[in-house]
């Protein structure tokens, strides 16, 4: 049972890094949607959306087109910088932030959305700093729906398994995650590992689950 927690601890490592690039790039891009109209805004959203719907070995095949050592991005890397993401935990990670990127996205937009404007109006009344406002009145008031997609990017990109396997494989220790572990020890015939996976598996996406739907239903500012 060792590589099965070796597994669960290399998961919940690169699900805990790609949760961090979607916290990051994801609330700052979901602000600028909720807040400025521009002519592109539809097709960027429904590009930055894809991922939500595009079959995960497709999305994968383009990253290891782009991260390869003959692509754009993987070629820049690897000649400047001495970097190689494939085959690597720091690739998987990568897969699972863009797979999970849409729930941070578009949970984040629809609470900032749905907030009144009259608290930052306020506030730019008073002569606060936008930095200011976002950060002390905006953010304070849409946790609650953030904090949702947040958990629910984490939950995906624990379980994330095509998009990963293209671009890290399946190295035991490296880059064999919970879900692609699962895939190895069917294919091997070995029911007590994968049984024993399969419930780990489990419970981390029914306790995020769990703890994400306490936080949806409720309104995220109340205007009394």
């Amino acid at each position: 049972m060792e590589d099965a927690w070796i597994a669960l601890r290399l998961t919940l490592k690169v699900a805990g890094a790609a949760t961090l690039l979607n916290i990051f790039f994801g609330i700052g891009i979901a602000y600028f949607f909720a807040r400025k109209d521009f002519w592109c805004k539809d097709f960027l959203d429904a590009v930055l959306t894809l991922p939500m719907v595009m079959p995960p070995t497709v999305l994968g095949y383009y990253l290891l087109v782009l991260l390869g050592r003959n692509g754009a991005i993987g070629q820049f890397l690897s000649d400047y910088m001495n970097i190689n993401l494939i085959f690597t935990w720091q690739g998987a990670v990568i897969a699972a932030a863009i797979v999970s990127f849409p729930l941070v996205f578009k949970a984040a937009r629809a609470a900032f959305e749905s907030l009144e404007s009259q608290y930052e109006q306020a506030a730019r009344v008073l002569g606060i700093s936008e930095a200011a406002i976002f950060f002390r009145i905006t953010l304070p008031l849409a946790w609650r729906g953030i904090l949702a997609g947040v958990l629910l990017s984490f939950a995906r990109s624990s379980g994330e398994f095509g998009a990963t396997l293209m671009v890290a494989g399946s190295i035991p220790g490296q880059t064999q995650t919970l879900s692609i572990a699962v895939y190895e020890a069917v294919q091997a015939g070995r029911d007590d590992i994968a049984n024993f996976l399969v419930l780990l598996t489990s419970v981390v996406c029914i306790s995020v689950l769990l703890v994400s739907g306490k936080l949806l239903p409720g309104r995220v500012v109340d205007s009394h």
